[in-house]
């Protein structure tokens, strides 16, 4: 397979004191978005050779940059999803009309890189590939031996089965019809469980807080939105979607101490001790009463008895 050759020779910026030996001193950028779209491609995600800059891409690409470069250190996949072009299988399409602005940088966020381009069409070879798990595996060694220390090449492989297994756990919760009863698998590893119930919850909801509405992504791809359990999986063993809220940070902090609930017609309640002396709620108070943000099918809609748990045991009156 000449993409092997291709894979291991790619243009990187390659320097002993601005990179490390966990990444070869070269620069990660390439290596951790290819090793991205190999991880949506065995899930299923990519169908056609058009690689589209999703959040879910765009998510795995930073996750793969947390687990290796120093914390802190920021680089969104605008970067690398633009510079492939030069390495001959990666061609960016533009959007209609947008084809003259190929020609600046478009890496300043992912956010510029999206207005500009669908996405990048890749060698059908190279797509046929990364779509078969033997060649797909290979592809993914070559690139973990080429560029990566050996104790990060363990880390990478660990995160990308882990990936998978959480991704298929978070299939069976959406596709779980018991709405009536929990569902969960409590002999899988905590992690597998918490990164399948998010990824189930995030794709309900794509990334919008159920109680305010409030959706904000970062161009490294974090974003303002956590996946929270209605009743808690220590006390319900239950990682249903119907037992799960989508819910931004101020949110669910509310939810978990009771400012916030939901009520029997699925409105935003919210505490009275909210307006107690010494506190100053702002924007929650406009809230109350409002309809929230539902997913479209009946089975992940909130589960009314898992809300009246939440109402009895946690909300304050």
């Amino acid at each position: 397979m000449h993409y092997l050759h291709t894979l291991t020779h790619l243009r990187m910026h390659a320097h002993r004191s601005h990179w490390s030996p966990a990444t070869a001193y070269r620069a990660p950028h390439k290596p951790f978005l290819l090793l991205s779209v190999m991880d949506l491609a065995a899930q299923g995600q990519i169908e056609s050779p058009l690689i589209e800059p999703s959040f879910d891409l765009i998510e795995r690409f930073a996750r793969y940059w947390s687990l290796v470069m120093p914390p802190g250190s920021k680089c969104n996949m605008a970067y690398p999803f633009y510079y492939m072009h030069s390495e001959g299988f990666w061609k960016l399409v533009p959007r209609p009309g947008q084809e003259h602005e190929l020609k600046e940088r478009i890496t300043s966020s992912m956010t510029r890189l999206q207005s500009v381009v669908l996405g990048a069409e890749i060698d059908r070879e190279l797509f046929e590939h990364i779509c078969r798990q033997k060649s797909r595996e290979e592809l993914r060694a070559a690139l973990l031996s080429r560029y990566f220390d050996p104790n990060v090449r363990q880390v990478l492989l660990q995160e990308a089965m882990e990936n998978q297994e959480a991704y298929e756990y978070s299939q069976r919760l959406l596709q779980a019809a018991e709405a009536a009863m929990p569902f969960g698998q409590p002999d899988k590893p905590q992690q597998i469980r918490d990164q399948g119930f998010r990824k189930a919850i995030m794709n309900l909801y794509s990334h919008r807080c159920a109680l305010c509405g409030i959706r904000m992504i970062t161009p490294e791809g974090h974003t303002i939105v956590e996946a929270a359990h209605i009743r808690p999986w220590a006390d319900s063993r239950d990682d249903r979607p119907a037992n799960g809220l989508a819910l931004c940070k101020l949110c669910h902090w509310s939810f978990d101490w009771g400012f916030m609930g939901v009520g029997k017609d699925y409105e935003v309640l919210v505490s009275p001790l909210a307006r107690s002396e010494q506190n100053n709620p702002g924007p929650i108070m406009t809230l109350e009463h409002r309809p929230i943000f539902m997913p479209q099918k009946d089975r992940h809609i909130p589960d009314q008895e898992c809300l009246g748990w939440h109402r009895k045991e946690v909300f304050r009156v």
